[in-house]
């Protein structure tokens, strides 16, 4: 069972304040416009009620890890706010595909064929199309989803050739543990030699590294939500 972050909710808004400051800042430090860098609320565990404080403090962009959890709290809150931007940043599985494409306006999972297949059917039966992010292993982790940096040209170009998709980016998580600097310059590295303009990299710990490496997102939770009680 989901369960609330121990946090008083009055302090989210101090906390999203805190974030984009520390955006800003770094935003700066690397002479890049703060306007360049997007914020993902990340709401694994977190209750809808909770949401809507963030959403209250002005946030639009948020980040789910899993389809079934969004499932149960995203579809009324898009209802009641129909500005807001929801991202899947966890594994996907391709039997969940169809619900996804429904759900969720950015899939920055995409990481093998399948995946790739499944989402270009389901974009056609419902005719809608999340824009996407292919997943990069930067750390090459035999437990960890992505695909290997060394595969990703060849496997950009196969979404875009024979899957018909549009790819805006890249997305990767560094090995818990290890300096993510090297990790996000490989990623800038070859979001730039394939000419994708979206990096999605750099969490509560080291948004503001990413940044400087050129994140176009950072995707934060604990630091605006808290620690989480349940995973």
């Amino acid at each position: 069972m989901s369960l609330e972050p121990n946090i008083v909710t009055d302090s989210i808004a101090g906390r999203l304040a805190g974030v984009r400051g520390e955006i800003d800042a770094a935003a700066k430090k690397a002479k890049r416009d703060p306007q360049s860098v997007k914020l993902i609320a990340v709401t694994k565990t977190v209750l809808a009620l909770t949401i809507e404080d963030a959403i209250a403090a002005g946030q639009r962009l948020f980040g789910e890890n899993r389809v079934q959890e969004a499932n149960s709290k995203w579809p009324a809150l898009k209802a009641r706010h129909p500005n807001l931007e929801l991202h899947l940043i966890g594994p996907l599985q391709s039997n969940k595909a169809d619900e996804a494409v429904a759900l969720f306006d950015v899939i920055q999972t995409v990481d093998r064929p399948k995946i790739a297949r499944a989402l270009a059917e389901a974009m056609v039966r419902q005719g809608k199309r999340p824009r996407l992010l292919v997943q990069v292993n930067t750390g090459e982790e035999a437990q960890k989803a992505g695909i290997a940096p060394q595969d990703t040209d060849r496997f950009v170009a196969q979404c875009r050739d024979e899957f018909g998709l549009s790819i805006d980016g890249l997305m990767c998580i560094p090995p818990y543990g290890e300096e993510p600097s090297p990790h996000f310059a490989l990623l800038a590295k070859i979001a730039d030699r394939l000419g994708l303009k979206e990096l999605s990299m750099g969490m509560s710990g080291d948004f503001a590294k990413a940044i400087l490496f050129g994140a176009t997102y950072v995707r934060v939770g604990t630091a605006i939500f808290g620690e989480r009680t349940s995973a």
